[in-house]
């Protein structure tokens, strides 16, 4: 990534403040290293959570239920956070407009490292009932409340100033967030898995990821705020019209681009969680395979994710995000047909699918975030944006772990697959109908 910098219009001229220009810009490192920071913090949130949903929550919360059921019920609490996310993102949109991006920003990491940590602290069933269940649901709709206010509009400001023919490079960094922070939680919980007793473990040493948590929000928080905070980028955002506009202004203007750019990422949301949380609980209720060693099988996985993330840039520049995009939600459709075969198929054929399934997703997924922002004019391309990723998220990924596993435990594991290729579907047709209606997806 080069090291120029990025000036907004009449930057240079605020010597009132300073007498040297270069104090009035701002390097895309910095912007990358900050949106790679931030959205590792809040994936490594989400991998926590969905890890202790899957080993951890159904003994500790739901004790009272059958293995199955109780891993349902977690699952139930992991959507609470994709339904309260646009919630979110429409309370913190007014924080905005009232009180500037220093004030949301702030006050929505704050919330969601004082969610995070607060599930580390919460009762076991044993200790305070049904109760510790309500306290859990509770936070879990923080979280998603403050990721909604958590976008801080860096990605697009780092897409809008990639060189030319460097777009899909300059895209796909926020998405290194996703992997990176899938590698820390699962080695994190692999460590601990291996270092302390099973009744160690479920007593007190499964909080610890959740304490881990809020100092990555921490470090997030101050990474972030070291560009936000700037007059510079202040002026950036205005000079490229990254600000929050009405839900109803953008809803009446630019209605049919969202609900059309719905669908573009929804298959690539839906393999999101195909990849990282079903399998995992799969494995964990329907094989000897112990919790240790697919841990870290997914950690590997995610490792070849960030690499298919780095080529979704090179293929995007040289072939069209576009046509990426097209590509690999027909490759979704394909592995969702073989996926039920290479799950079943023992040890080697999970490696297999998490291997190739982490690829296809890394080479969607690199391009995902981009799509969305260029769908729309500068006018209402901020709110735009986070009404877009928010819904296609709560449709395409919030119920997918809850919904396959009940589709592969009564009708099998080739139902899953079916409701993968169901999103497939959506995003081959979505993104076909975006080039022919002139949206800017190819942009």
């Amino acid at each position: 990534m080069s090291g120029h910098s990025i000036s907004a219009p009449g930057a240079g001229r605020g010597s009132a403040k300073s007498g040297n220009d270069a104090s009035h810009s701002v390097s895309p490192s910095d912007i990358a290293v900050g949106v790679i920071i931030g959205r590792t913090s809040e994936f490594f949130d989400f991998f926590v959570f969905a890890i202790a949903s899957v080993i951890v929550f159904p003994q500790r919360i739901f004790p009272f239920l059958d293995p199955l059921t109780g891993t349902l019920c977690s699952f139930a609490l992991l959507a609470l956070a994709f339904v309260a996310r646009p919630i979110g993102s429409l309370i913190f949109m007014n924080i905005d407009r009232r009180h500037g991006r220093v004030a949301k920003l702030t006050t929505a990491l704050f919330l969601m490292g004082t969610a995070t940590v607060a599930m580390g602290l919460v009762p076991s069933h044993e200790t305070a009932g049904i109760w510790a269940a309500v306290i859990l649901a509770v936070l879990r709709i923080g979280q998603g409340l403050a990721l909604g206010g958590a976008w801080d509009g860096m990605p697009a400001l780092l897409a809008l100033n990639a060189p030319a023919g460097r777009r899909g490079r300059y895209a796909m960094v926020p998405q290194l967030g996703a992997p990176i922070g899938l590698i820390v939680a699962s080695l994190l919980f692999a460590y601990l898995i291996a270092s302390l007793t099973a009744e160690d473990f479920l007593s007190w040493g499964w909080r610890y990821p959740f304490f881990v948590a809020f100092a990555v929000n921490v470090v997030a928080l101050f990474a972030r705020l070291r560009i936000v905070a700037t007059d510079e980028f202040a002026q950036l955002y205005e000079s490229r019209e990254l600000q929050p506009t009405r839900i109803r202004t953008t809803l009446r203007q630019d209605g049919r681009t969202i609900l059309l750019g719905i669908f573009v990422p929804l298959a690539t949301f839906a393999m999101f969680h195909m990849v990282t949380v079903y399998p995992l609980s799969w494995i964990f209720l329907y094989t000897d395979e112990t919790m240790l060693r697919f841990l870290v099988i997914e950690a590997v996985a995610a490792c070849f994710g960030i690499l298919a993330v780095l080529a979704s840039g090179w293929l995007a520049d040289r072939f069209g995000r576009q046509r990426l995009l097209f590509w690999t939600a027909l490759m979704i459709g394909g592995f969702a047909i073989l996926a039920p075969l290479l799950l079943s198929a023992g040890h080697g054929g999970e490696i297999v699918y998490m291997l190739s399934g982490f690829t296809i997703l890394g080479l969607s997924f690199g391009q995902s975030s981009g799509a969305v922002g260029s769908l729309f004019e500068p006018r209402n391309r901020y709110t735009g944006s986070a009404i877009v990723s928010d819904l296609s998220w709560m449709f395409g990924a919030g119920f997918a772990p809850l919904t396959a596993l009940v589709l592969s435990t009564w009708l099998g594991l080739p139902a899953a697959g079916l409701y993968l290729l169901s999103g497939a579907v959506c995003s081959v047709v979505a993104i076909w109908l975006a080039g022919r209606l002139d949206f800017r997806t190819g942009a």
